[in-house]
């Protein structure tokens, strides 16, 4: 439950409106039911449990998007309501709703929803004494949207450039190994699901201590970045490539079966042979290759790669290991 919280944003903000919203209305709507005010009590109510109808469905279908429009119209709409049948005491429940709608849904999505509901009072009019009353209310609104807005657009930006940071891997510009764990087992779930095969590909390139240690780390780094362009312009956009650490690299694919993924390696390895180069000559690497088997954890399915990855440096490198296959596939030979 936490970890959905630190890591879904909307979600977070959906399940705090609905705390608030519980904490902070049931007080009113308790006293209105005990003044005789039945109205209000209704619609404090009716608020309250679409609120939280909001929230359950988030949190058990993981729809932010449908669930965030959905509360940002019930609390700007019930805001709306409990100022016509309140009175002017009713309005100020209106300037929290215009804040938070620009984090439950889209920006557009939002200014729509708080121009409606200004719109709405402002034409019923029966909230105010008079015009003169009005009209204030109507421009400190939209100066309080304006503000919103602004706020959740810079922090929308600075979010999405932290989640950029920490899930990319500055060098290469491939996702990194945090993200390729939520990758994984994404890919096992729709495995289990619809049963779409993936195929997973651990790589490391051989001897990349000794490119470091005669040629530097600047001629090591260009042989990563140029590894990764190389892969990423040999694969489908579908597979996705990941930095595990150092010179190990996690390729992704769905969608294959023994046949496509055999020639899919032997093309790969083919490629790094003839144009991956460090100052010294050529450069090699290793693989690893599993199948997803049925049920299987990815955990279990990383294993099996690593240990496929294993026997082919053990092999004398240069080697792709087919995962439970014992003989290692030869290197392919140099154009």
């Amino acid at each position: 439950m936490l970890y959905r919280l630190k890591t879904d944003f909307r979600l977070s903000i959906i399940t705090l409106l609905a705390i608030s919203a519980l904490l902070g209305i049931s007080p009113f709507a308790i006293m209105r039911f005990l003044q005789g005010n039945m109205l209000a009590g209704v619609v404090d109510l009716t608020i309250m449990l679409s609120i939280t109808a909001g929230m359950v469905y988030a949190w058990l279908t993981g729809d932010t998007a449908r669930s965030g429009f959905f509360m940002a119209v019930v609390a700007s709409g019930g805001a709306v309501t409990v100022g016509v049948v309140v009175g002017e005491a009713g309005l100020f429940w209106l300037y929290p709703c215009l804040v938070t709608s620009f984090f439950l849904t889209e920006p557009r999505y939002a200014i729509f929803i708080n121009l409606a509901a200004v719109i709405a009072l402002m034409v019923h009019g029966a909230a105010f004494g008079s015009s003169v009353q009005m009209w204030p209310f109507a421009v400190s609104a939209v100066v309080v949207s304006c503000c919103a807005y602004a706020f959740a657009h810079r922090n929308e930006n600075q979010r999405e450039r932290l989640e950029h940071l920490a899930t990319i891997d500055p060098l290469t510009g491939v996702k990194n190994r945090r993200s390729m764990d939520e990758e994984l087992a994404m890919a096992a779930a729709s495995a289990a699901r619809t049963g779409i095969s993936y195929a997973l590909v651990l790589l490391d390139i051989d001897h990349f201590k000794k490119i470091n240690d005669e040629h530097g780390h600047s001629a090591g780094d260009d042989v990563l970045t140029e590894m990764v362009a190389l892969i990423e312009q040999n694969v489908r956009r579908s597979d996705q490539l990941f930095r595990f650490g150092g010179e190990e690299f996690v390729l992704l694919m769905s969608g294959v079966d023994h046949t496509g993924l055999r020639a899919v390696m032997h093309n790969l390895q083919h490629i790094l042979h003839r144009f991956l180069r460090h100052p010294g000559g050529s450069v090699t690497a290793s693989f690893g290759v599993a199948l997803l088997k049925p049920g299987e954890s990815p955990d279990c399915w990383l294993t099996r790669a690593d240990e496929a990855l294993y026997r082919a440096k053990a092999c004398g490198r240069d080697q792709i290991v087919y995962a439970d296959e014992v003989v290692a596939e030869p290197a392919a030979e140099t154009a």
